[in-house]
């Protein structure tokens, strides 16, 4: 399917996560707010602002959390329900400049997909974990390939 724009204007809040691949890891974010989320691991990302596309969002959203530019590629997984009436939904990403580092976060690491199960997640994330588990190990492939 090719990558399709999709505008916020839909009544729930939909929140959007990148998972940036490279050298066979993911990159993740450990939270530092709120107090119930804090001290666990998760894409990063963040709320599509009304009118804004969810691509446009993640751009902006990895460009403030961790001074990278990214091109947002495929979706990954299903929708996930999040309280209030929420959605979240991750993507593909590529880093296309800047260095990671932790604007908004207590810490970043990178993660293999061996690695994934011993993460401590914030509980939506793990709904992802087989297809972060298949997107790693293709990108993997994938450069073995080259």
């Amino acid at each position: 399917m090719p990558n399709q724009e999709t505008t916020n204007t839909e009544s729930t809040q939909v929140v959007v996560a990148g998972a940036l691949i490279a050298d066979g890891a993911l990159l993740i974010a450990q939270r530092e707010r709120p107090p119930e989320l804090a001290g666990l691991w998760e894409l990063p990302g963040g709320k599509v602002a009304s009118g804004e596309t969810e691509q446009a969002a993640l751009v902006r959203e990895l460009r403030e959390e961790l001074g990278v530019e990214v091109s947002v590629g495929a979706r990954i997984g299903a929708d996930v329900p999040l309280n209030g009436g929420m959605t979240l939904r991750a993507y593909v990403v590529t880093q296309i400049s800047g260095t990671v580092a932790p604007h908004d976060h207590r810490a970043l690491r990178w993660v293999t997909a061996d690695e994934l199960a011993d993460v401590d997640w914030v509980p939506a994330d793990t709904a992802w974990l087989p297809e972060l588990a298949a997107t790693i190990a293709g990108w993997d492939s994938a450069v073995r390939r080259a």
